[in-house]
């Protein structure tokens, strides 16, 4: 299996090289509620980034198109949610990433967007997965819940053969049991020997699908706990929710972290890499 030291295609994104040894922090509110919240935990992220020495990419999704309830806010959509992203990098300077659910969203996405997302149900999706890497954006493909760490080899064949110009992976934790995620931290050095960058989405990986019946609950408790894990096992990413007020979240209220939460998870996730560096 890879680990950390193991070559993978790094690529450029913006003034950074994302899998070249430097940590990336892709970090933002599950959902673009408004312009004043996503310039706050921007702002705030993109500080600490600078203070810890590692890169920083924003994230926020215009449509949480899999909420466990018809009831459930799901965002501003579209066109709403691409003029917040617009605005949040332009505004912080810092690029913007964020999910889509269908083909037809992935070329105005990338006319706004640094980055594109897949999310993990709809890693195995071809259509999709091809009309992102088209784009000429690089793309982060989350590790659907059902899936095998080694089973990501033909999602990143599908995005190679499209054209797609940087692929990162991403482990989330999977299904174990009803309304439960564990996480195998084999499968970070497994997907990273794919000859691909790494992330690990710590605040997705505690969630407990549907686990409060109308809604997704969390053992945000342990997101210390995690994200440690995956620093000492090798990541060159680390996805975070972050929110100003957690509690009062439109979309995983019960997973994401404050900012000084997130500040707390980072610091001690830089101090493992820093110490497990050589010399």
């Amino acid at each position: 299996m890879g680990s950390a030291s193991t070559p993978v295609k790094a690529f450029r994104l913006r003034d950074f090289v994302i899998g070249a040894g430097r940590l990336t922090v892709i970090a933002g509110p599950c959902m673009l509620e408004s312009l004043e919240l996503c310039l706050d935990v921007g702002r705030s992220m993109r500080d600490l980034c600078s203070q810890l020495d590692c890169d920083y990419i924003f994230k926020g999704s215009f449509d949480k198109a899999n909420r466990t309830s018809l009831s459930s806010p799901r965002g501003p959509g579209l066109d709403g949610g691409l003029e917040i992203l617009r605005r949040v990098t332009s505004e912080l300077g810092v690029p913007v990433l964020t999910d889509i659910h269908e083909p037809w969203q992935a070329a105005p996405a990338a006319a706004v967007v640094d980055m594109l997302q897949i999310p993990a149900f709809l890693a195995r999706q071809t259509d999709l997965l091809v009309a992102a890497a088209r784009t000429g954006r690089p793309v982060n493909v989350k590790k659907a819940q059902f899936m095998a760490p080694w089973d990501m080899r033909p999602v990143v064949e599908k995005l190679s053969e499209a054209g797609c110009t940087g692929v990162l992976l991403t482990e989330r934790g999977s299904t174990f049991g009803y309304n439960t995620l564990v996480v195998d931290f084999r499968g970070l050095p497994t997907m990273r020997a794919l000859g691909y960058p790494v992330c690990f989405d710590v605040t997705h990986s505690l969630q407990q699908p549907s686990g409060l019946g109308s809604q997704s609950g969390a053992t945000r408790e342990f997101a210390p706990h995690l994200a440690r894990a995956a620093a000492a096992v090798g990541i060159d990413a680390l996805f975070l929710e972050v929110h100003t007020n957690p509690a009062a979240a439109l979309s995983d209220a019960a997973a994401q972290l404050t900012p000084d939460e997130a500040c707390g998870v980072l610091r001690e996730v830089c101090a493992i890499r820093g110490a497990l560096q050589p010399g």
